[in-house]
Parts: C-alpha cells; structure tokens; sequence
C-alpha cells in the first residue's frame, strides 16, 4: 500500500513540475514552495483512495472465483452421479 501511495504523491510532485515548466516559470520560487506538498497530498490520497479500490475488486473477483469453483465441483458430482447410475 505505501509503495501506491508514495507513487503518487511523486506523481502528483512530477504534475507540479510539469505545469511550472509549461509555465516558463522557475521551480523553486520562495513563494510558491507551498504548492509541492499540496500537490504531493493530492497524488498521495488518490492513491489511498485507488489501493482501496483495488483491495475492493480484489475480494469480489476471489468471491466470483470460489463460487464458479464450488459450481464447476458441484457439476462434476453431479455428472459423476449420472455416469455411475447410468453404468
């Protein structure tokens, strides 16, 4: 999870240099230093935001995959059952 968080918090870092680069404006201007860790807390409670998403998803598709696997198993009896009564 930190290793998301911290992605993003640089990308959002990267995103602040980006925009004071097409600006033509220098990178570390005393006045606007504050900028940098208000981008770097945007990124960083995106990717908060997306770790728990992906934790979400991850449980329902491990949710859809046993219930496919118990049906794929409760199939295979049943086709086993038919066999082993028609022989």
């Amino acid at each position: 999870m930190v290793h998301r968080v911290l992605f993003w918090s640089g990308f959002g870092v990267a995103v602040r240099f980006w925009q004071l680069g097409l600006e033509m404006r220098p990178f570390f201007n005393r006045g606007s230093l504050w900028a940098y860790p208000v981008f770097a807390g945007v990124g960083a409670s995106f990717g908060y935001w997306l770790q728990g998403v992906d934790e979400r998803q991850t449980a329902i598709l491990q949710e859809r995959k046993q219930a496919i696997l118990d049906k794929r198993a409760r199939k295979a009896a049943k086709d086993s059952e038919k066999t082993t009564a028609a022989a």
